[in-house]
């Protein structure tokens, strides 16, 4: 019974399922999660590594970059020549890329010629190779009937390694593909082709584009698909590129805008990152190669070693008696006798094992069907690994995009090309699958190429055609914007023709130069309380400032803003001035200090004729203000009525001022060398303090105002004395009303002026300020879409929608910290739906009117702190100039760019900017304080 059960038992053992030995014998082939993951990890690692200039030379992943900015968006068109050299044999094609038919098939036609290239001239000279190519090129032509006059542009698929220092430069790194031409390694082979074509004779070739097999499937396949971000390689070798943010690609100067990586990622594990998962068939396999210690990655998946690594995983099970009851055969110890087509044949659905039995035979063996399962499953479990050592390295591509994306989710299409993805059965279907597991929030597709490298190669050839040709027009729409030093300096010397007219009784000037009655600045020994109003848009802010004498740093202020409705803003006169009465009486209230008759500094933001300090006769409204019965009114004596129909508290109106000449106050009161205001924000103004002998309008109303009251000529005398200087509020946004500024006004600010609601007043203002800096984008931005240059030449009704575009979002785009698919968002929220080359033309049109913009204000200064000079005789003035605004203080570039221009425009002046912390308001309060100091002198 014994002798029975132990027959059994070994005939147990020997009918044990054939692939659960090959599972024991490989299992550090068998790669679960964890180690793709870990293995992933250790890609992004080096991808980091090869993306920093400090790191690459010591990359194992060399990270190159390619100098291919875009993929296809559809509007590429042309014909093309390309040149595909990368094996045994290489193609000339002539490429049509058709006009008008979008993003899908059938937009390219391609005739091609296969030429093949002898051993001696691979392993030969190298100018001998690249002769034989030209001379095939020429031969193509001359078949194909193309002219030889005409100039073609041609594209190169070179699939060897090399670094590119632009689109049409490339050094060879090294050979590989059983290429060892000589004298060519760290040479330009786009130079090289060059002369060989010029020895030639005879055609006229201009070679745009070098790119390798990779990037050329990627872009063949982003033809069909927009979306086609990466192309991966696996057939003989195996690489992968994908579109990089400029940004992190160190060895190209700029940030701005994408450009294909070429990965070069068969070199991973070289520097031993894969040492812990490499088996002894590899080290085999790598020891016997023509490189060892190179190309490792490759190595493990790769189409030229998968089938010598089942080979010499076969010979090592049946050496130690798993296989063929331990006979080996002299075939199966012959290098190269199995051959990746064997691994792909073994594993087909259906007759994988009727194709792995003929294979063993004819290698000399006898195989029982247990080895012929197990021979079987060594292949699956050789092949498994390459498409899972693929999606980990995929997958740390894709991590890398997503980050690079800020997104949570992912949608992307990968382009495929090499013999093992099309020709091994399974393959494609594991590599999905474990690429999807490893990245479940990622939604990648995947995309046969169907035309193979030349087709891209032309494809990128047509994308930097398409580029080059937007550039151009681009640079040309944008140029109007660019002003020269000349221009500049009209600028200055017409804004100074403005100003001195405008001081001036006689004539008209677009500068108004209204006298303020602001005759001091503060000198530090103000004190007191004060309260402060401000109107200056939808918001009235009442404000108490305690001054403290001699302890600027202590100034207390307590501020309550109120909102004025639109229904105030667009009522009676009466009514608005009530509101304000109302908001001041709250605010006292508020304070405990309604019983106190304080003196008050009324900021009032709209253009007043002034007579006196306390006086101010309202021109006109603007910023959507139109209260009946208020123009050609004296404000302060509106407000001090409609207190007095409250009867529920007193105020003794001092002075009002507006917003620039309280900007200006506020800041002298830190800086006594503060002697001019400016706001650059919704609106534009600058204010300065002007010798009183040069104001003529002001000596006409001053003697009119001393003639009313009969002052005595000495106490005149006196005040006059104290009288020097007094500040002007330029109104400097109406140079150009006079047309003055005509030859730098672009179309697209004659369109602004044409909607605004004051067409043909304040010219210089709306090439400013932040009301229309805006407006002027969208205007051009419309202009570039409707020439197809911007947004696949798709007009929506958000690019047609006035303001839309407002100056905040120039702020935003413009600065050094937002990336492109930021930018991208930002337009999405305006209903802009474009790519990252939309958000780079998009920054570049924000940052030339804004550029514009504060150099023109740049040169106003110089014009205004030249003047200050010039009246005080001096070779050299030392000036600040307190400055308001939110252009001014948000914009990341406007303040230096304004002070660079004033700088070179103003030599003669150091003029510092000092921004306002407390704004008009304070500066209200100081003026008051300064004319109650004044008096009680």
């Amino acid at each position: 019974m014994f002798a029975v059960h132990l027959v059994s038992f070994f005939f147990t053992k020997l009918k044990e399922d054939p692939t659960k030995k090959v599972d024991r014998f490989l299992h550090a082939m068998r790669l679960h999660d964890d180690q793709l993951s870990d293995i992933s990890a250790r890609f992004q690692a080096e991808m980091k590594k090869g993306l920093s200039e400090e790191s690459n030379a010591a990359a194992s992943v060399r990270m190159l970059p390619t100098h291919v900015r875009s993929t296809p968006d559809g509007s590429e068109k042309g014909q093309f020549l390309a040149l595909d050299l990368g094996g045994s044999k290489f193609k000339v094609l002539q490429v049509k890329v058709r006009e008008g038919m979008g993003i899908r098939k059938g937009g390219v036609e391609m005739d091609e010629k296969i030429y093949s290239i002898p051993k001696e001239l691979r392993n030969g000279r190298g100018t001998e190779l690249f002769d034989h190519v030209a001379e095939s090129l020429k031969d193509f032509l001359l078949e194909k009937n193309i002219s030889l006059e005409k100039k073609h542009p041609l594209a190169f698929t070179f699939s060897f390694p090399c670094e590119q220092s632009a689109l049409n430069q490339g050094s060879l790194i090294s050979w590989s593909k059983n290429y060892r031409a000589r004298g060519l390694k760290g040479k330009d082979v786009v130079q090289v082709l060059r002369e060989s074509i010029d020895r030639t004779g005879g055609m006229d070739i201009e070679v745009l584009a070098m790119v390798n097999d990779t990037v050329a499937t990627m872009m063949t396949c982003g033809f069909d698909d927009q979306n086609c971000e990466v192309g991966l390689i696996i057939g003989t070798g195996t690489n992968a590129c994908y579109m990089e943010e400029l940004r992190h690609v160190d060895l190209v100067e700029g940030d701005e805008g994408r450009m294909c990586v070429n990965t070069e990622w068969g070199g991973f594990g070289d520097d031993g990152a894969l040492s812990d998962y490499i088996t002894e068939f590899d080290r085999d396999v790598d020891a016997a190669s023509n490189n060892p210690g190179k190309q490792i990655f490759e190595k493990m998946i790769s189409g030229m070693y998968l089938g010598e690594l089942v080979r010499l995983v076969v010979l090592k099970m049946a050496k130690v008696g798993k296989l063929f009851d331990g006979r080996v055969s002299d075939a199966l110890r012959i290098k190269g006798k199995i051959s990746t087509a064997h691994v792909a044949a073994m594993e087909e659905y259906k007759t994988g094992l009727t194709n792995t039995r003929n294979i063993l035979e004819e290698l000399d063996l006898t195989p029982s069907e247990d080895d012929c399962i197990a021979v079987q499953h060594i292949s699956t479990i050789v092949s498994f690994r390459s498409s899972n050592l693929v999606a980990a390295g995929l997958a740390a591509i894709l991590t890398q995009i997503k980050k690079n994306r800020n997104q949570r989710d992912l949608r992307i299409t990968v382009g495929v090309d090499g013999t093992v993805y099309k020709t091994h059965p399974q393959y494609p279907k594991r590599l999905h699958k474990v690429v999807r597991r490893l990245l479940p929030e990622c939604h990648v597709r995947f995309v046969l190429s169907e035309s193979g490298s030349s087709k891209g190669a032309a494809l990128v050839t047509a994308v930097a055609q398409r580029l080059a040709s937007r550039r151009h027009q681009v640079d040309e729409t944008l140029s109007s914007f660019r002003l020269s030093q000349e221009q500049l300096k009209l600028v200055k010397a017409r804004m100074r023709a403005g100003l001195e007219a405008g001081l001036k009784t006689k004539g008209h000037s677009a500068i108004k130069m209204l006298p303020s009655f602001v005759y001091h600045t503060p000198d530090g020994t103000e004190h007191g309380k004060y309260l402060a109003l401000d109107l200056g848009g939808t918001n009235f802010r009442a404000m108490l400032v305690n001054f403290r004498k001699g302890l600027q740093q202590n100034t207390r202020l307590y501020h309550k803003i109120y909102t004025i409705p639109l229904e105030i803003m667009q009522g009676t006169g009466e009514e608005l001035f009530d509101h304000l009465a109302q908001c001041v009486s709250d605010f006292l209230d508020y304070m405990g200090m309604k019983n106190a008759r304080l003196p008050a500094g009324f900021t009032f933001s709209f253009p007043c004729e002034q007579t006196a300090i306390d006086t101010g006769t309202l021109v006109s409204w603007t910023k959507g203000f139109k209260a009946t019965d208020c123009e050609g009114h004296d404000v302060v004596n509106m407000l001090r009525e409609a207190i007095k129909r409250r009867n529920d508290f007193e105020l003794d109106i001092a002075a009002v001022v507006n917003d620039t000449v309280g900007t200006m106050m506020s800041c002298a009161y830190e800086d006594p060398q503060c002697e001019i205001g400016m706001i650059a924000g919704t609106g534009t103004n600058v204010c300065y303090m002007e010798e009183v002998k040069n104001i003529e309008k002001a000596e006409q109303k001053k003697e009119k105002t001393d003639e009313d009251k009969g002052t005595p000529d000495e106490e005149q005398d006196k005040a006059d004395a104290e009288m020097l200087k007094m500040c002007i509020n330029t109104e400097w946004g109406g140079l150009g009303d006079d047309g003055s500024l005509d030859d730098i006004i672009t179309p697209y600010d004659t369109e602004v002026d044409q909607n605004s609601v004051n067409p043909g007043k304040q010219r210089f203002e709306k090439l400013t300020s932040g009301m229309y800096l805006g407006e002027v984008v969208r205007h051009v931005l419309l202009d570039l879409t409707r020439g197809s240059l911007l947004f696949r030449g798709h007009v929506t009704e958000a690019l047609k929608t006035r303001d839309i575009f407002q100056t905040k979002y120039l702020s935003q785009i413009e600065s050094d910290r937002l990336a492109l698919l930021q930018i991208r968002s930002i337009l999405q929220q305006l209903g802009l739906e474009g790519n990252c080359d939309d958000s780079i033309i998009v920054k570049e049109v924000c940052g030339a009117v804004s550029r514009r913009a504060a150099q023109l204000c740049g040169a106003g200064m110089a014009a205004v702190v030249d003047k200050i000079r010039e009246n005080r005789g001096l070779d050299h003035l030392d000036i600040t100039v307190g400055v308001d605004g939110a252009l001014y203080k948000l914009h990341p570039h406007f303040s230096g760019i304004l002070k660079e221009t004033a700088k070179v425009m103003a030599p003669q002046c150091n003029v510092t900017f000092l921004p306002s912390e407390e704004g008009s308001g304070k500066g209200a309060a100081l003026i008051t304080a300064v004319v109650r100091k004044m008096q009680e002198m």
